[in-house]
């Protein structure tokens, strides 16, 4: 195993051109780290699709429900669900959404993030204060911006697999 400044905070995120890894900031947003380790140690998050790439701006994942592409997959579904697990409270902070952040999706509502999560391309300060900041990738960011683009993309791309690093 690789050596990472702390395993159980750490996800890997396996996508078609490599790992990206993705450090979790446990103190800024607690309850969306627990969250997304939870899903990734069920596999949830192998084969969901990437539903909406916007070049210069971010990439969108994780619909468990809807964007598995292995398992009644549709295209025109994946973005519009979460996962079985209640709806999280908002955790903003003043971590800023730069390139490489990991953002928690959200409706209208703050305190609706479920699963959902996207990967900021560039320094979106507008995003700042208004959406949950809870990782940041420390390496393989060129392989987030090789993901297809498109809302939805024709041919979206999918996480391969997502790991807690302390498990892989």
């Amino acid at each position: 195993m690789a050596d990472y400044k702390d395993p159980e905070n750490t996800l890997l995120l396996e996508l078609k051109d490599g790992t990206v890894v993705i450090e979790l900031l446990p103190d800024v947003a607690p309850k969306h780290v627990e969250r997304i380790k939870e899903l990734a140690r069920a596999g949830a998050y192998d084969n969901v699709a990437f539903h909406r790439v916007i070049p210069g701006f971010m990439a969108q994942t994780g619909d468990v429900a809807n964007g598995n592409m292995e398992n009644n997959f549709n295209l025109h579904r994946a973005g519009t669900g979460g996962s079985d697990l209640p709806d999280l409270p908002a955790e903003f902070s003043k971590v800023p959404h730069s390139r490489g952040s990991l953002g928690a999706a959200r409706s209208q509502n703050p305190n609706s993030a479920n699963s959902q999560f996207f990967i900021n391309f560039t320094d979106n300060n507008f995003l700042n204060g208004q959406y949950t900041v809870y990782g940041q990738v420390t390496s393989g960011m060129e392989h987030v911006d090789a993901i297809q683009a498109g809302e939805p993309p024709a041919n979206p791309d999918r996480m391969i697999s997502m790991k807690v690093a302390a498990d892989a």
